[in-house]
């Protein structure tokens, strides 16, 4: 089995601008409609945001505090 890691295969644009907005857009909807949560878990503790940005931007956020800070601009309101 080929050796895999978060960063095999690294490219922008896997997921284009437009899908990642509308999917950062749910994530905001589903955060302020719930509490901070949805079906898949607690937005804190959720994966799902540096996955669209790895996606799109192709780059790993993997250390906490930039996670926090990726989060929290990614889901303000401005």
């Amino acid at each position: 089995m080929k050796n895999i890691n978060c960063k095999t295969g690294l490219c922008p644009n896997v997921i284009n601008e437009e899908v990642f907005k509308k999917e950062i857009e749910l994530c905001k909807k589903l955060n302020k409609k719930n509490g901070g949560k949805c079906c898949w878990g607690t937005c804190d503790n959720c994966g799902v945001i540096p996955c669209l940005y790895k996606l799109y931007k192709g780059e790993v956020v993997d250390d906490e505090n930039d996670i926090k800070e990726l989060k929290k601009n990614l889901m303000s309101d401005e």
